[in-house]
């Protein structure tokens, strides 16, 4: 699958991450989120999109 994020840097949307990497995180009321960490292809700046909790079930698959 691939994941894609906005790039402050380049200012585009949609960009494909490189290296993605699931990241827990915290949540309100002990509830755990979830997000995807990478790096932008053409720049490498790093690039963080938050996700629900289907989407990090399905993460790697």
């Amino acid at each position: 699958m691939d994941y894609t994020g906005y790039c402050v840097k380049c200012k585009k949307k949609n960009v494909k991450m490189e290296n993605p990497k699931l990241v827990p995180m915290k949540g309100k009321g002990k509830v755990k989120r979830h997000a995807i960490s990478g790096t932008c292809p053409s720049c490498g700046t790093k690039m963080f999109r938050i996700v629900s909790a289907a989407d990090a079930a399905d993460f790697g698959k």
